[in-house]
């Protein structure tokens, strides 16, 4: 009786097991497009290399600039010289004019000509000493409220008409799409909105999938060696099987925190600018690796689907197959591999520590590469969790663990019934 009880018992924590699986698989679908569309807004192609951004950012501080220009008391000392300069200029241009140009051929010029040119002269060279006062006169008059007000205008009419013709050649209908979506005013406003979305997410999955793997340890430690109780331990082998293929074991993203630099004297900063992001389970990243084409990567990928996909089925199937007809095990070697040995030798648990090592090397790389973008005057934050384990890999690693569990658990049967296999 007491058997019976611990076998409905495992099957309710199959149910549970089963039911938090697939919750985890749905929760992760949903909680990747909400991270693809949160990337999506945050990507710096509509932020650092969006020339209309920058325009947002700079026309406000030329402005400023503009409003405070001021030709007399600020800029007159420097304007003066040139001022000077071009009313010197003005006046030889004047004498260039007036003077007489003698033709090819022509008779020596007459007494009246001569006359004009020495009155030109003098009148000129009585002008050039009075030059700074002039300069003096004409900066006054720039000075003046009236006439500063219509140089600032202009000068900002001109900025302006740069402005316009200054764009950036950026799609931006996903962008609007997922503003319009969500009903946000602006990209921070859906970041926020996202990112609070995303957490709820998280921790609704987190729950399943701990829910997940603690039902599968308290059925394990739950049911004997009976058939029925291995065949129930199969079933949870299985379903963490299903959700560490199926799910997205790895989230990988290269995020600029924060770029930062100075215009004119006045700060200019951009918030996080993401420049990769992917989220792949298995079989999404044999596809992959398959679709690049190249020899050595599709070895790769033919290796992934082995030893994550192929071995482990083969262990399912194999293992159901021996307890329809126990004998399998001593009287196949094959059978005996892969049900008792397979996990031994499958190299699942290398794959997820591999999975693991790119993981943390991957943040590396990124900080890395992007210390080179550091340069004077400018701030540059890198994060270092930009890539995040995801519940997938923590089934798959499950499923390692209780497969192996379970070989150990059907090679103590058979000793105990060594004629007869599994009772």
């Amino acid at each position: 009786m007491n058997h019976y009880l611990r076998l409905a018992a495992g099957l309710l924590l199959l149910a549970a097991a089963g039911n938090s699986v697939w919750q985890t698989i749905h929760i992760l679908d949903s909680r990747r497009m909400r991270r693809m569309e949160l990337a999506e807004i945050s990507h710096v192609r509509y932020g650092i290399l969006n020339a209309d951004r920058w325009v947002e950012k700079l026309v406000p501080i030329l402005n400023k600039q503009i409003d405070a220009l001021d030709l007399i008391s600020t800029n007159g000392a420097s304007l003066r010289p040139t001022v000077v300069s071009a009313l010197n200029q003005l006046l030889d241009q004047v004498k260039q004019q007036l003077s007489p140009k003698p033709l090819p051929d022509a008779k020596p010029a007459g007494f009246a000509a001569q006359a004009q040119a020495m009155i030109i002269t003098n009148m000129l060279a009585g002008l050039k000493p009075h030059v700074p006062e002039y300069a003096d006169m004409v900066l006054r008059e720039l000075g003046k409220p009236d006439n500063k007000k219509a140089i600032r205008e202009y000068v900002r009419s001109a900025v302006a008409d740069g402005a316009k013709a200054t764009f950036g050649a950026v799609d931006m209908t996903w962008y609007s799409a997922i503003l319009k979506q969500y009903s946000c005013a602006d990209g921070v406003a859906c970041q926020a909105e996202l990112s609070r979305r995303i957490q709820d997410l998280d921790s609704r999955v987190a729950f399943h999938c701990l829910l997940a793997l603690g039902a599968s340890v308290l059925g394990f430690l739950l049911l004997s060696t009976h058939r029925l109780a291995i065949a129930v331990q199969l079933l949870f082998c299985v379903t963490l099987l299903l959700g560490g293929i199926l799910s997205p074991m790895l989230e990988v993203e290269a995020t600029i925190s924060k770029i930062s630099l100075t215009f004119f004297g006045q700060p200019i900063s951009f918030g996080e600018q993401l420049l990769y992001y992917q989220s792949k389970s298995v079989l999404e990243v044999f596809q992959t690796l398959i679709s690049m084409g190249q020899p050595e990567m599709m070895l790769v990928a033919v290796l992934i689907l082995m030893f994550s996909v192929v071995f482990p089925a083969l262990k399912v199937i194999t293992v159901g197959l021996c307890l329809i007809n126990p004998v399998w095990l001593t009287k196949y070697r094959l059978a005996r591999f892969f049900a008792l040995e397979s996990s031994k030798w499958s190299m699942a648990d290398v794959m997820a520590l591999s999975i693991f090592m790119a993981f943390v090397a991957f943040n590396g790389l990124i900080g890395n590469a992007m210390n080179g973008l550091k340069g004077a005057g400018a701030e540059l934050v890198i994060p270092t969790d930009s890539s995040k384990i995801l519940p997938g890999f923590y089934l798959f690693v499950g499923f390692c663990l209780t497969s192996l569990w379970l070989a150990r658990k059907m090679e103590l049967s058979l000793r105990i019934q060594p004629s007869q296999g599994i009772d």
